[in-house]
């Protein structure tokens, strides 16, 4: 691979410090992480925004969080067609092998993967609708959410439900898999969804008693 260079000197930077510091203050506990496998309490869904920052809004420490991100925190439904799915397959170790006994899918406030499905959907990206767009394609999971809200007048929160609906997506898409439908039922596992507005850092949490989300 000819292609590759060495990390960028900002983040061999920040490495060396955090080696000199958190690490070493810390020594013990990471061997232990090493030593002991990884038990995670709870599987994360987020979306791959780079200002999503879960482990610091729950205040996790290494080791608590079997974290998955992609754009749209999207989870396909069960499809076991030979192909390649990288969610599908996160899911699957997450339930099966880890035992987590919670799945969290979070959403967000200004999500671009969103809004690309919205002006998909809505006639205004056209090149999302290629074969070749693999943004497109994925997006292709939340047309349904996309249905139930396009009706919405004002079209910023017309964007916002769709944010919601991409978080009830995953949600349905995520009770299709088998594994995951037997141990909800079993009670091994629960499933939630969240939305964390990133402005005023509020999150509201998804209540089926009321259908909707309400702040936590």
């Amino acid at each position: 691979m000819h292609n590759a260079k060495p990390l960028p000197s900002y983040l061999v930077q920040r490495y060396q410090g955090w080696k000199a510091t958190t690490y070493a203050e810390n020594k013990t506990w990471y061997r232990r992480l090493a030593e002991e496998g990884q038990r995670p309490r709870a599987m994360v869904i987020s979306c791959c925004d780079s200002r999503v920052h879960v482990t610091s809004i729950f205040g996790a420490d290494q080791g608590e969080f079997f974290i998955h991100r992609n754009i749209a925190n999207l989870v396909p439904p069960y499809e076991p067609d030979g192909d390649h799915h990288g969610t599908s397959a996160a899911v699957e170790y997450a339930v099966t092998a880890l035992k987590v006994a919670h799945i969290v899918v979070m959403g967000h406030s200004g999500c671009g993967g969103v809004e690309g499905c919205h002006d998909m959907c809505s006639g205004k990206a056209p090149e999302l609708e290629e074969k070749s767009s693999f943004v497109g394609r994925w997006m292709d999971i939340l047309r349904p959410g996309y249905e139930k809200v396009k009706d919405i007048a004002d079209e910023s929160e017309r964007k916002r439900a769709l944010e919601k609906q991409a978080v009830l997506t995953s949600l349905e898409n995520l009770m299709s898999f088998p594994f995951v439908a037997s141990a909800v039922e079993t009670g091994d596992l629960s499933v939630h969804g969240v939305w964390n507005d990133i402005g005023d850092g509020s999150l509201e949490h998804y209540l089926p008693t009321e259908d909707g989300f309400k702040v936590v």
